[in-house]
């Protein structure tokens, strides 16, 4: 259904490259003209098959980095805290609590990393393309002058990943991926859940120093006490970092959702241009569906069946050079 909106600023691009294709006049014109809704299904319809994963070295080390990070807290806690520990029962809960909660955020990460975040795809901005869409005269559409593409509402273009992300809230290079409309969901859980985990090594920290300082060091873990208090203190500096940081990353995530505003929106003024949603309903879609358990799976969508993709063809033609394009076309 179409909605006059007025027009979101270009990340990259700005007022300026607007404004060197026509007068100034022009522009203040484009301000109260419709910009086309392209709806999700059409998107995602010419999205590239197989998984999605972004050849960044920076965001590659990022990830191995997060990797390490939690291998080294699973050794820690382990084979210092509670594997050496005389109560059984606390070994085990506490192992299988650590454990749970670290391959829940291993997986969302996995998930934040390999999912599409909503790229639209590239080089559509042909003529053949947008009649294709069949629209009315009047209607303005705006190229990306970076991939080529036919931006819809809200869409903003990524120098890392070199797309258009729809909803693009950032880039984030701890996840090698774009946080975007398809994958905000994972990166809200992966940030959660590392927050979880650091909190409870810190707990677990805490009750471990009080142990050894009322028992003898050289009894209540496997390393020598120099090592142990190494250790300790370094996954005690691990854990407080990363529970501030994720902590703020997950409050900053729902927040956007629930106000259905976005980072790079914010930071762009670009706040109010559209019909926002009721936080309820922003949570359902982000998260799929009403409040339930799966809310908080990283594994929901995934199926082992292959289920047959209609892909519509794309019509080919010549990419149109200029980046405010009016129709009916010329």
């Amino acid at each position: 259904m179409k909605s006059p909106v007025r027009r979101c600023r270009d990340v990259e691009h700005g007022r300026g490259q607007s404004s060197s294709n026509g007068t100034g006049h022009g522009t203040d014109l484009l301000q109260s003209e419709q910009r086309i809704p392209i709806s999700k299904d059409v998107i995602t319809a010419y999205s590239a098959p197989g998984m999605w994963f972004i050849k960044d070295a920076c965001g590659i080390v990022g990830a191995i980095i997060t990797w390490l990070l939690v291998f080294y807290a699973e050794f820690v806690v382990l084979f210092v805290m509670l594997l050496p520990a005389r109560n059984l029962t606390y070994s085990i809960v506490n192992g299988l609590l650590f454990n749970s909660l670290a391959f829940l955020a291993l997986a969302s990460h996995v998930r934040a990393m390999c999912t599409d975040p909503g790229a639209v795809p590239k080089g559509n901005a042909t003529k053949e393309y947008i009649e294709s869409l069949q629209l009315k005269p009047g209607q303005v559409v705006y190229k990306c002058p970076k991939c080529c593409s036919i931006k819809p509402d809200r869409a903003h273009h990524c120098s890392v990943c070199k797309r258009c992300v729809r909803k693009m809230d950032h880039h984030c290079p701890w996840v090698n991926n774009c946080v975007g409309e398809n994958n905000q969901k994972y990166f809200v859980l992966f940030t959660m859940y590392i927050a979880l985990i650091s909190l409870h090594t810190l707990i677990m920290v805490v009750f471990h120093f009080l142990y050894c300082f009322e028992d003898d060091w050289s009894k209540c873990s496997s390393f020598s006490p120099p090592a142990t208090v190494i250790l300790l203190i370094l996954l005690c500096f691990e854990g407080l970092l990363f529970l501030i940081f994720t902590s703020v990353m997950f409050g900053t995530q729902v927040h956007s959702i629930c106000t259905d505003e976005t980072g790079i929106e914010r930071l762009k003024g670009e706040v109010g241009k559209w019909e926002k949603v009721p936080c309820r309903e922003a949570m359902q879609t982000a998260f799929g569906g009403r409040l339930s358990l799966s809310w908080c799976s990283p594994f929901s969508g995934l199926s082992c069946k292959k289920t047959p993709q209609e892909h519509i063809l794309i019509p080919q033609g010549e990419i149109i050079q200029q980046d405010i394009i009016e129709i009916p076309l010329a």
